[in-house]
């Protein structure tokens, strides 16, 4: 799904999930080459709710944080394999750097990231305090890494 498509009308879709399923968990990322670290992450962010809800970075927003050559996989692509996740309610593409557009939108219950970052240093985070969603930072699984498979795929 893409936020900026007038077809796709997020409020709704995010409406029906609350109804149906109570509280709605959100996380954002470039999710390129998805491992089994994605995976692991996935799912235990869709343990903190009744729902998942992943905000997927543009192409272009991909190649403004990761470089020129990436992604390797294109948005389409990406959101299809995301929402093929039985972890995955709806993968939702955003073309801004960071998600607070999206979120502002959503207005999830809980919001998500990666052991790479610290709460202090997100600009969701306080985001986040606005409409009063709990805000976690979920541990890495160590030995998973996209920019990694992309050099040892590189070294063949």
């Amino acid at each position: 799904m893409f936020a900026d498509d007038p077809a796709y009308a997020i409020p709704v879709r995010i409406a029906e999930i609350r109804e149906a399923r109570g509280h709605v968990v959100f996380t954002n990322g470039c999710f390129d080459l998805l491992h089994p670290g994605h995976v692991s992450y996935l799912r235990t962010a869709c343990s903190l709710g009744d729902a998942l809800v992943v905000g997927l970075n543009s192409d272009a927003s991909v190649r403004r944080l990761k470089g020129p050559s990436r992604p390797v996989v294109p948005e389409r692509d990406r959101a299809t394999v995301l929402e093929a996740l039985e972890s995955v309610d709806a993968a939702v593409v955003f073309g801004e750097d960071n998600p607070v557009r999206l979120m502002r939108e959503l207005k999830p219950a809980v919001y998500v990231k990666g052991g790479d970052y610290r709460i202090e240093d997100l600009p969701e985070a306080e985001v986040a305090k606005e409409f009063g969603a709990e805000v976690r930072i979920i541990p890495f699984e160590p030995g998973y890494s996209t920019s990694a498979l992309i050099q040892r795929i590189k070294s063949f």
